[in-house]
């Protein structure tokens, strides 16, 4: 026979298990701004009924049930909706951080514009056909060397410019590389805590749901691959364990973070100042259990990460050459200066200045080395005597001849070759590598705008599943209110019963 205390036991169980769900749903509720939080659910499951099995089990008719226990506090999370995630925050992050990058370097070349190198050197053009025109001028003379200086002066400040936002990149891929090493110290501290909650029966949910956090964090940075290490003792089956984390590389997996153990990454060919180092390779300090090596640039998933994209920007070591987007605008800026002056110079040697003097170099080397975009200047000489302007073509004083200042200005149409480009005026050349930036420029935008599309349809698809509905909760908390009100409204039934059975039995004719 079963005990007479049954009724109570069953009913306590329900009102344990029913405030546990409670419990939840405040949580859930309360957490239902939390970034990166998941919603939680109690789950339930009848406990054993009575009588159990065995030869000395007492025989009843029917098996009876005892009630309901809270076996695990769950939440609910979908890891092919993360790992979709994840794949599409990389491609995300490569293509942000490369559209930054360009943007910046439109901004400083701003062209077309009222003020750009291309305007500096039309105005340029102009003013010596008007020293053609009239060479014994000297206010002409004086325009055509300031115009002169302003041309060179564009080429120094866009240099400049550029140099900066480069110097400002290698300083983005030390913070970044800083923020990873970050995050991956973060994530051991937190597979440690985990490993020594899961062994007691305990699922600690709001533990993997900061882990998780890190990883969709670290995911921007580089492409990863996780593999979960289950902690033994007492685990539930359900609980994730330990995460093993690794960076995804053209030659192979290296492992960063395994168990309690995080190795650190170093970004080598980086020095501390402002001059310019091509990123050769990251090196992997390995720590414990978390193996060491090197990820070279080779290794790295094209297309995969902002890190990628902020080396790109900067530049990198391949093979003995440095290339990346900036390192090419600068060298090509270089080639055009030094292709612009040479020339230039060439022709103005070839004529003869008011005195009857053979011409002498206008642009030079502001340092005792080759011409550049970043040292090119007028010689201060011609500031000092615009007369030294040769415009002359033959030799003697000749005030009205002007037809080496025309040649000067027919410049414009001359075919150079300007680096490995031939053939091409300094004009077409500066034109096209502006219609080249503005092309990459376009791909960068549309592909982080097609990713970022893509990217929040995935979150929201992981949002449907994992997002604290508060109407839904709502509902939840009311239905677990009234099981709780239930379950003690039975331990008052069976209390009146066993009141009955006390105080009521045995008192026949009192």
């Amino acid at each position: 026979m079963g005990s007479t205390f049954m009724g109570l036991e069953t009913s306590k169980r329900g009102l344990y298990t029913q405030q546990s769900a409670l419990y939840t749903t405040g949580h859930n509720i309360s957490n239902a701004n939390t970034l990166g939080y998941s919603r939680q659910r109690v789950n339930m499951e009848a406990t054993l009924g009575y009588p159990g099995t065995g030869l000395n089990a007492p025989k009843i008719p029917g098996h009876l049930g005892t009630g309901v226990q809270a076996q695990s506090v769950q939440r609910i999370r979908d890891q092919f909706i993360d790992r979709q995630y994840r794949q599409e925050t990389n491609k995300l992050g490569y293509w942000e951080a490369k559209s930054n990058a360009i943007s910046q370097m439109e901004d400083i070349l701003s062209e077309p514009s009222e003020f750009g190198l291309n305007t500096s050197l039309d105005q340029f053009w102009k003013s010596l056909q008007d020293l053609s025109a009239n060479p014994e001028n000297a206010g002409a003379r004086k325009v055509v060397v300031q115009r002169g200086i302003a041309v060179a002066e564009s080429f120094n400040y866009i240099n400049k410019q550029l140099t900066d936002i480069q110097g400002n990149l290698k300083n983005e891929i030390r913070v970044s590389t800083n923020d990873v090493n970050s995050i991956l110290n973060q994530i051991a501290s937190i597979n440690e805590q985990i490993q020594q909650i899961e062994p007691n029966g305990y699922l600690p949910n709001d533990l993997y749901d900061a882990r998780d956090t890190l990883l969709d964090e670290l995911n921007t940075y580089f492409p990863i691959e996780i593999e979960y290490s289950k902690s033994g003792g007492n685990a539930l089956a359900i609980a994730e364990g330990a995460v093993k984390v690794s960076i995804k590389t053209n030659s192979g997996l290296v492992e960063v973070v395994d168990g309690k153990d995080a190795a650190t990454l170093k970004a080598d060919g980086l020095n501390e100042d402002n001059s310019f180092e091509p990123f050769t390779q990251f090196t992997v300090v390995g720590k414990g259990n978390a193996a060491g090596g090197t990820i070279s640039y080779s290794d790295l998933e094209k297309t995969k990460g902002k890190l990628l994209a902020t080396i790109d920007s900067y530049g990198y070591s391949s093979n003995g050459t440095t290339k990346g987007f900036y390192p090419e605008m600068l060298k090509n800026l270089d080639d055009m200066a030094a292709a612009f002056a040479e020339k230039f110079n060439e022709i103005h040697k070839g004529g003869t200045d008011l005195n009857g003097d053979v011409g002498k170099g206008f642009f030079v080397s502001k340092t005792s080395g080759q011409i550049s975009a970043s040292t090119i200047s007028v010689d201060s000489m011609f500031e000092s005597d615009p007369s030294l302007l040769a415009a002359s073509s033959s030799t003697g004083k000749e005030e009205g001849n002007g037809a080496n200042a025309l040649l000067l200005s027919n410049m414009k149409f001359a075919p150079l070759t300007i680096g490995s480009t031939t053939n091409t005026t300094v004009q077409s050349f500066y034109q096209s590598i502006i219609g080249k930036l503005g092309v990459d420029g376009e791909q960068a935008n549309r592909l982080a705008y097609n990713s970022a599309t893509i990217k929040l349809t995935v979150e929201n698809n992981r949002a449907a599943v994992s997002s604290v509905s508060l109407d839904e909760e709502m509902t939840n908390m009311i239905i677990f209110q009234q099981a709780y009100n239930a379950s003690a409204r039975m331990i008052t039934v069976v209390d009146e019963t066993l009141d009955k059975i006390i105080n009521g039995m045995g008192r026949v004719g009192l």
